[in-house]
């Protein structure tokens, strides 16, 4: 936990700033600069929660600005509270306490329990740079809120963040879909999590996505989501990380490659490997091409590594998915707003019925991958093993990473391809 002070800048300050506004009702401008408006907001802050106001977000505040962050407070239950008043004093419902306690009993609430009590807002952000931080509160925010979503930490990257999964669902029908394989592609994250909260939210007020009833999609579906494959990555792109060891093995790395600017054109883990070139389908061919192109040591990108899963991340992914056998697997990337669905000429039972479905409904284009980036992906390697549907989807159109302004129109054209995913494509069919 970094600490922000004025002239600190980054997501950090960014998240700060959000969270700043949710609580004080503010209208900052959450531009990731620590300057006067900011600091006054926070020193009003630490005074109205009994902290020293002297405008530094250390531990101590940040820890009070949790709740802000995760979208929920824990409130311990005193002498005549009632779920009403509770509701009331946080600005919350009770449907919404009732969601985040499942096992509570309204007309027999205990004194001195604690229960969460959901905020009025939605958890996940979509107009702030992410980080490895972001991810976890949304993982902790999202688990509160919605205590059917199932979380686990599936692998540690290079650094040692943890890798998230959650999990939606209690069907036969298992689909997993990941994002942030490449660290300036990290728009893929909250797009991931935007659609987890929407499907969330729905059906815990008994709605639908997408023209699909959340009810029905948790029944038949187990929909687990990995937003953030990448967490180092992210954090070098984003400027989360702007000093420090990795940072500055990764610029030595970077200023090897002239024409790539950095941290922008980054793609790769921390280390400098490619990880969606890092699978077992013929990695030897993926050598042997990106060698070719001069990818023959660490790169910020097109680098394979030394050998097939050298590197922890995608060494997690593999092995998550073998662990679950899942029917069907989704990769977000960015950009083209292009599906690659074949690995080369194999195509299994049931993807063209999904490639067609997610093209009607997104505009976006089934497409062969091109041959210089046709080997060693995730979803190569999981249609090779499995013979079921594999997708690389490319969201988005522009260069890496996109601006954020674009957010709304990418979740737009993919919400209906996350939800046409969790449908079986012999039920698409009919």
């Amino acid at each position: 936990m970094k600490i922000l002070k004025y002239g600190s800048t980054g997501p950090s300050v960014a998240l700060l700033q959000l969270g700043l506004n949710r609580s004080l009702g503010t209208s900052l401008a959450a531009d990731g600069v620590f300057g006067g408006e900011t600091r006054t907001a926070l020193m009003r802050f630490q005074a109205e929660n009994g902290l020293a106001a002297d405008g530094i977000a250390g531990r101590v505040t940040q820890n009070a600005m949790t709740p802000w962050y995760t979208g929920s407070v824990i409130h311990r239950l005193r002498r005549g509270d009632t779920l009403r008043q509770t509701a009331q004093m946080y600005k919350s419902s009770a449907t919404a306490i009732m969601t985040a306690n499942p096992t509570l009993e309204p007309e027999g609430l205990r004194i001195g329990e604690s229960i969460t009590v959901p905020l009025p807002f939605d958890i996940v952000p979509t107009d702030i740079p992410w980080s490895s931080e972001l991810v976890a509160y949304c993982v902790r925010g999202l688990t509160l809120r919605y205590p059917f979503l199932k979380s686990d930490v599936i692998g540690r990257s290079v650094m040692g963040k943890p890798l998230y999964s959650l999990c939606f669902g209690e069907g036969s029908y298992r689909v997993i879909y990941s994002a942030s394989h490449h660290a300036n592609e990290w728009i893929t994250t909250p797009l991931l999590f935007k659609y987890i909260e929407t499907l969330s939210k729905a059906y815990a007020s008994g709605g639908s996505v997408f023209g699909k009833s959340a009810a029905e999609l948790y029944g038949s579906s187990c929909l687990c989501f990995v937003p953030a494959v990448d967490p180092d990555g992210i954090d070098l792109v984003t400027g989360e990380m702007s000093d420090g060891a990795y940072y500055e093995a990764a610029k030595r790395i970077a200023e090897g490659y002239p024409d790539i600017p950095f941290p922008d054109g980054w793609k790769a883990n921390i280390e400098g490997i490619d990880l969606n070139l890092q699978y077992p389908a013929d990695w030897e061919r993926a050598r042997e091409i990106k060698f070719a192109l001069g990818f023959d040591s660490p790169a910020p990108c097109d680098y394979v590594g030394a050998a097939p899963l050298s590197a922890p991340e995608s060494r997690a992914m593999l092995n998550y998915t073998v662990g679950m056998s899942p029917d069907a697997v989704l990769a977000y990337h960015s950009q083209g707003r292009v599906i690659y669905w074949k690995y080369l000429d194999t195509v299994p039972n049931g993807s063209r019925t999904l490639v067609t479905a997610f093209a009607a409904v997104s505009g976006y284009v089934p497409e062969d991958t091109p041959i210089s980036s046709a080997y060693a992906g995730y979803k190569d390697w999981f249609i090779k093993d499995f013979l079921r549907p594999g997708f690389t989807i490319e969201a988005g159109l522009g260069q890496n990473p996109l601006p954020l302004s674009q957010f709304d129109g990418i979740y737009a054209e993919n919400i209906g391809i996350l939800t046409y995913a969790a449908i079986p494509p012999r039920e698409l069919m009919e």
